[in-house]
């Protein structure tokens, strides 16, 4: 039912002057799904009030309820033909409708409430479907979409998840919000987060590592009370730089059931390395950082190790803003262990200085579809330095692409290994005391992979040949003396 309404409304928006690329059909869809979501969120809890004798008030004033605007009922519990449409939809969504759920933010008893996010997510977005008549068939057809179920909500938000990976084809840096959903659920198993942790994003896109660290967490006991508002209230932490991937990761928690994330618009890299606290700091961080960027010198001053590599600012900031003990998976280029720049060299050496680098993930290319850069996984924990790290280099008999991309099956070993840091033909140990410490080159030279037969010199091959034709020749004799 949702695949087909997806492709549906995809088939609306492409006929819009207003929608010219996969990215503007998942905003455009993304606000009308938000707020069916939401008022089938308000129904639920409205009915459970009234179970447990309470009264509930609803967040969204009658006037702009869904049911008002959006799909009014006649009494058989068909859609009123005479809902709006066309102009008059359109001009009540623009100018009322956007402006009342805009206020939100400012009326907000605190950041960490729906209505301040519902505030939020109409202050960045806007409704850029331009014909009224394609925007009404867009209404009808998400009206008929139901999230009261677990299973509902749960085949609603992978599907989600599928129009946000599709993004990455559309052009306008939309890849850089979506990292493989197999290899963020590995990331997330071998760090292995606990109920009462803070875990932090400061790249959150689409906040793929939070929603899978959100189900992970759910799934490891039977939660409490008291487990369940502190995953909702207490866990969860982003930052995100960009208008569209910020909104997208916030309706992405949302529709996997965090209902007030605590995702923040801004650019992570502005904020000064020497002004973080302890209050600001997180017990896990998990993500994978835009790479290839370049940073304007102010960007620089606020971090010790100055480079324009974006990638580079990401890892001092999130080995700063780690507790001490804390545990981090983070994804970054695999040139990042071997650059010889003075930046490069001072940051390995700050991270193998103030962290156990336990375990590095080499990845294939292709990991990222269409990124074209081989990457790989930092696992550290911060406190005490590094003794000895353990890689483990993905080695698998087929090229990764967008028709066959990276599955949970390909890291199973990987994850299997890491527990006891097993060496075996794709992993093995490194000891820091063995390293260059001029260059804390960390390259990924796998010791274990079968050598190759070297290549032979020309004058043996010629050699060879002339043995060959010898031999050939005395076979040729011997079959003619027998005739």
């Amino acid at each position: 039912m949702f695949e087909q309404s997806f492709k549906n409304i995809d088939d609306i928006l492409h006929k819009d002057a207003g929608c010219g690329s996969e990215l503007d059909y998942v905003e455009q869809t993304s606000w009308v799904l938000f707020l069916k979501y939401l008022d089938d969120l308000e129904k639920d809890k409205e009915n459970a009030a009234v179970l447990s004798g309470k009264k509930y008030t609803r967040i969204i004033e009658q006037k702009y309820k869904w049911t008002t605007w959006a799909a009014p009922k006649l009494e058989d519990g068909k859609i009123d033909h005479n809902a709006l449409t066309g102009d008059d939809l359109l001009d009540f969504v623009n100018q009322e409708l956007f402006p009342y759920l805009k206020k939100f933010k400012q009326d907000a008893v605190s950041a960490n409430t729906i209505e301040y996010k519902i505030g939020e997510i109409f202050s960045e977005l806007k409704n850029r479907i331009q014909s009224g008549y394609n925007l009404r068939e867009v209404v009808s057809l998400i009206d008929q979409l139901r999230f009261r179920t677990h299973a509902e909500q749960l085949e609603m938000s992978h599907l989600y998840e599928g129009k946000i990976k599709n993004m990455g084809n559309a052009g306008r840096n939309g890849g850089e919000y979506y990292t493989p959903r197999p290899l963020i659920k590995t990331i997330v198993k071998v760090v292995a987060p606990k109920i009462g942790e803070t875990i932090y994003d400061g790249a959150v896109g689409s906040a793929g590592f939070l929603v899978e660290a959100f189900d992970y967490l759910k799934n490891t006991k039977k939660l409490s009370t008291k487990d369940v508002e502190t995953l909702q209230k207490k866990t969860f932490y982003g930052k995100e730089k960009k208008s569209l991937a910020y909104i997208i990761g916030i309706m992405n928690m949302i529709l996997h059931g965090v209902e007030a994330p605590n995702i923040i618009h801004t650019n992570t890299l502005a904020e000064n390395l020497a002004d973080i606290q302890e209050k600001d700091r997180y017990n896990v961080v998990l993500a994978n950082p835009p790479f290839g960027g370049k940073e304007r010198a102010e960007v620089q001053q606020n971090f010790p190790i100055k480079t324009g590599e974006t990638a580079s600012l990401f890892l001092q900031h999130f080995i700063k803003i780690l507790k001490a003990g804390g545990k981090a998976g983070v994804v970054i280029k695999n040139t990042f262990l071997s650059n010889t720049d003075n930046a490069s060299i001072a940051l390995r050496k700050e991270l193998l200085t103030n962290c156990n680098l336990h375990t590095v993930l080499d990845l294939p290319g292709g990991t990222f579809t269409g990124a074209g850069v081989k990457t790989v996984v930092l696992f550290f924990t911060k406190g005490a330095p590094t003794k000895k790290v353990w890689f483990y280099q993905l080695n698998l008999d087929r090229n990764l692409g967008k028709t066959n991309p990276l599955n949970e099956r390909d890291l199973a070993e990987f994850v299997a290994l890491q527990k006891t840091k097993a060496e075996s033909e794709n992993s093995w140990s490194i000891n820091l005391k063995d390293i260059d410490k001029n260059t804390f080159d960390l390259s990924a030279k796998n010791p274990n992979t079968p050598e190759e037969a070297p290549l032979r010199q020309p004058n043996e091959i010629l050699e060879n040949m002339a043995q060959l034709d010898k031999e050939s020749s005395e076979i040729l004799k011997t079959i003619k003396d027998l005739l």
